[in-house]
């Protein structure tokens, strides 16, 4: 795993990705931006659900260009003797295998833990599923959509007045996506040091409810349970969102006492800043109606270029609400390369999120975008050292 200078620090790692639909895929793409190879492998009559999910162009889906991209795409049906066998030979030569069938599935086809890691003791299992392994929840269907609920997340979103609410895109995956990279790397790292791999159970319920910060904590210890407070926060006021004079939105924090004070000068109210209850974010959270109409009433007034412009000049901290339409032409992210060109032999050039991070000196790369469902099975499979007659064999048996 050592890295020349220039080469990106992934080089030489191999990765299966078994999984779908989403954590387990992500975590694959993360892993291949920075220079892991990585071998998607799907069902040949089933491929990954990705690949019809949102709008396509053509027949082609768009969600999958972005999921799949870095990935050779082979196909195997695991269930078939010939199938299982290939991936045998495969997960010999691996050092990641990701997965996210209900537990129990892959022992089915005798593809556990045992029969992997007998071909291969250095192999790390990444097992990704909605429960985890084991538990009395173990064996139901789990989605992003139920860790969300569960976790307290959607309890905690929304107006106060209103239904609990749930995010319109897959953010629980997503979380246990980056969780699951960095659980390989971390089982990776200690690989070095003991010659052997292990085995990863993340289940989607639980990486979602780090980022969501010292609830249980705050309930351990003082009963407390957070509510609702749609875009206001309990922790400091202002912090809100605000309609400008030409119809535009933008987002207003005050995490530091003296960014609060700064915006009090800058809305022309300083005055509040000599109040008792100024002081902290706590006591100014509970005279947030007071500072919402002051700093809404001054934003009102302006055109959201007048507000950032003013915010800037004051060191206030403030942030446009913007759409996909702003995000891709930002000039934060344009200096960024945040979203950037990826040429595609079926689409053309597309445009979509850069690799997660900048390293100085192995950075990552998108080598190409998502590739049709099983375009590298026999290159694969050559390289594994098949012949064509025994390709073929795998293709009459219906495991390709």
């Amino acid at each position: 795993m050592n890295a020349h200078p220039g080469q990106a620090p992934l080089t030489g790692l191999r990765v299966l990705d078994l999984a779908t639909l989403f954590a387990g895929p992500l975590a694959a793409t993360m892993l291949g931006d920075f220079g892991a190879e990585v071998v998607k492998v799907e069902h040949p009559a089933k491929p990954d659900p990705s690949r019809g999910h949102g709008p396509s162009k053509d027949g082609i889906g768009l969600w999958w260009k972005l999921l799949g991209r870095n990935k050779r795409t082979i196909t195997l049906d695991l269930s078939k003797p010939g199938g299982r066998e290939t991936l045998l030979r495969l997960a010999a030569t691996a050092d990641v295998v990701i997965e996210n069938f209900r537990p129990g599935t892959l022992e089915k086809w005798d593809l556990g833990w045992a029969e992997l890691s007998a071909v291969n003791p250095r192999l790390v299992l990444a097992r990704v599923t909605g429960f985890g392994q084991f538990g009395p929840y173990a064996h139901r269907p789990g989605f992003g959509t139920l860790a969300e609920a569960m976790s307290g997340f959607a309890a905690i979103t929304g107006e106060p007045d209103a239904p609990p609410t749930l995010p319109p895109f897959g953010l629980a995956d997503s979380i246990a996506g980056l969780a699951t990279a960095y659980a390989v790397m971390t089982a990776l790292t200690a690989r070095e040091r003991t010659g052997e791999g292990q085995v990863v159970d993340m289940a989607i319920i639980e990486p979602i409810l780090t980022v969501l910060g010292p609830q249980p904590l705050w309930y351990d210890q003082l009963g407390h349970v957070q509510p609702r407070t749609g875009n206001r926060s309990a922790n400091n006021a202002p912090r809100n969102t605000y309609r400008t004079a030409d119809g535009s939105w933008v987002a207003v924090s005050t995490s530091a006492q003296s960014i609060a004070e700064r915006l009090m000068r800058l809305v022309g109210r300083p005055e509040l800043i000599d109040e008792p209850w100024f002081a902290t974010g706590a006591d100014r959270a509970r005279h947030a109606d007071v500072l919402d109409e002051a700093v809404g009433a001054w934003i009102a007034d302006r055109t959201r270029t007048e507000v950032l412009e003013a915010f800037e000049k004051a060191e206030a901290a403030v942030a446009p609400i913007q759409d996909v339409r702003d995000v891709m032409t930002d000039p934060q992210y344009e200096a960024l390369d945040t979203i950037t060109t990826v040429q595609d032999p079926e689409l053309g050039p597309l445009r979509m999120q850069n690799v997660l991070f900048r390293l100085s000196a192995t950075p990552g790369a998108i080598h190409w975008a998502g590739r049709p469902h099983g375009a590298d099975t026999d290159t694969v499979l050559a390289e594994l050292g098949l012949t064509e007659r025994e390709i073929d064999a795998l293709r009459a048996e219906g495991a390709l």
